[in-house]
């Protein structure tokens, strides 16, 4: 069935982003993040209206521990690609930080020549609410990022554990960024993240850093080999860099074009696309049904007694699902 024709605020909204109005399109981002009602339909039928103008450009996920030096990586992939003609969007994932609504807002000052290109589009993640909203919004940006013409977008968890899942989950390349000699070896294998990376790399493999990049790597590439690869078209390259000097950047870049052609000529590229929108529908779902325990005060107010009657054994988890559920259908 034909989805209805949009209204002609969301046309001219569409049209505009389509043009790479950027400040039509941070408008309409601030629109895809609001929690009002009558904003959610518009920005559904935003969405809708721009599908056909998304899916086109090329989803990085990056990760690593704080210090890692994310952002100067981000900076200096970024500014390669912007000078080669690329449009790069940097997006954010990190539900941790309801003050400053993720690290880009203070990263941008280590990512200097994209924060000032006009090539380039930076956005933190919405400031609060659940992992899964905050990633649902950031998925919802990428595609109006794409539809504005944004060919490369690179998506920076700042949040660890289920942060990592999301991004991966939204990406088509999972890169993890890690340091030499400083335990990450240990951390990232005990962390499982090592499992989603469709690449390792190592950063700040410079000056006396360079031998324990070296015996890093060897590390890696050792743990890569005793796992099964996610994926039968592709296995996991472990490379060393220095986003600082850009050393190898133009390396890691074309692995990951190298990925995107494997995973485009077997098929699987569209079917991980295809599973991850579904899965994109289930977290918007979920997020709109818990919605109420959140906004409703009455609720809100209550949920903190069911749950001391729960945990005293007061109360038992059946029933105090009714009584939660049976307050919401008031």
């Amino acid at each position: 069935m034909a989805a209805p024709s949009p209204p002609i605020e969301v046309e001219r909204l569409a049209e505009a982003i389509r043009a790479g109005d950027r400040a039509v399109l941070s408008r309409a981002i601030t629109l895809i993040e609001s929690k009002r009602a009558d904003h959610r339909g518009t920005a559904a039928a935003l969405t809708q209206t721009l599908l056909r103008a998304t899916g086109k450009a090329v989803r990085v996920g990056i990760t690593g521990s704080p210090g890692v030096g994310k952002s100067t990586l981000i900076d200096a992939l970024g500014s390669m690609l912007t000078a080669q003609g690329h449009k790069v969007a940097v997006l954010a994932v990190d539900p941790s930080s309801r003050r400053t609504g993720g690290s880009i807002l203070a990263d941008k000052t280590r990512m200097a020549r994209l924060a000032n290109d006009a090539n380039a589009f930076i956005r933190p993640s919405p400031s609060s609410g659940t992992l899964g909203g905050v990633a649902a919004k950031t998925r919802e940006t990428m595609l109006l990022c794409e539809a504005a013409g944004y060919d490369v977008v690179l998506v920076e968890t700042v949040g660890v554990g289920q942060s990592e899942i999301a991004v991966a989950d939204m990406t088509d390349f999972f890169l993890v960024l890690v340091l030499p000699g400083a335990g990450d070896e240990l951390q990232a294998l005990k962390k499982g993240v090592i499992e989603l990376a469709d690449m390792i790399a190592i950063n700040k493999a410079d000056g006396d850093n360079l031998a324990r990049a070296k015996a890093a790597a060897a590390e890696y590439k050792a743990a890569l080999h005793i796992l099964t690869p996610a994926s039968s078209n592709w296995s996991p390259p472990v490379v060393t860099c220095s986003a600082l000097k850009g050393d190898s950047i133009a390396e890691l870049w074309s692995k990951i074009l190298e990925h995107r052609d494997r995973l485009t000529a077997s098929g699987e590229l569209s079917a991980r696309r295809g599973e991850q929108q579904v899965k994109w529908m289930w977290t918007m779902l979920e997020e709109r049904l818990f919605a109420p325990l959140r906004s409703d005060r009455a609720v809100k107010a209550e949920l903190p007694k069911i749950e001391t009657e729960v945990s005293a054994g007061r109360l038992a988890p059946a029933a105090a699902v009714e009584k939660i559920a049976a307050m919401l259908e008031r």
